[in-house]
């Protein structure tokens, strides 16, 4: 019997982490939100990328995993300084944890580089927020296919 209440509590605990993770993303999801993977480690090729989704607040670009319970970001882009260094498909490794269609793009920011992938219609998005910067912002793009 004790077994049984340990798995029944196990069970439960479990649902509700699944069910934090659909209201979280509930309460985010909006205007100005896109999917996309953020590379968060890149000590191995191909490997580190994360699932999550970005939101458009003002000038950052707010990225939160998709599998957390936190409320705050992972990561904030400031459009400000932000450059797209150049862009290119998911290869190798990369395939296994993003649809091959997407697109990954190396920007570099005063932080450090990061590389971001998303759909390729939302990248049209991301260009012109990254170019809608207000005038005297130091922000723009040097490829752009």
């Amino acid at each position: 019997m004790l077994v049984l209440e340990w798995i029944g509590i196990g069970l439960l605990v479990l649902l509700a982490f699944v069910a934090v993770l659909f209201i979280r993303r509930a309460l985010m999801a909006g205007a100005g939100t896109i999917k996309l993977n953020l590379r968060v480690s890149t000590m191995l090729d191909g490997r580190g990328w994360s699932p999550g989704f970005g939101r458009f607040v003002g000038d950052e670009l707010r990225f939160y995993r998709m599998f957390s319970l936190a409320i705050r970001p992972k990561r904030r882009l400031s459009r400000n300084g932000l450059v797209v260094e150049r862009r290119r498909k998911p290869e190798g490794q990369e395939l296994m944890s993003m649809p091959g269609d997407w697109v990954i793009l190396r920007c570099l920011s005063h932080q450090a580089p990061v590389e971001i992938a998303m759909a390729k219609s939302t990248v049209t998005g991301f260009m012109s927020w990254l170019e809608a910067a207000p005038p005297g912002a130091v922000s723009s793009f040097l490829a752009t296919h």
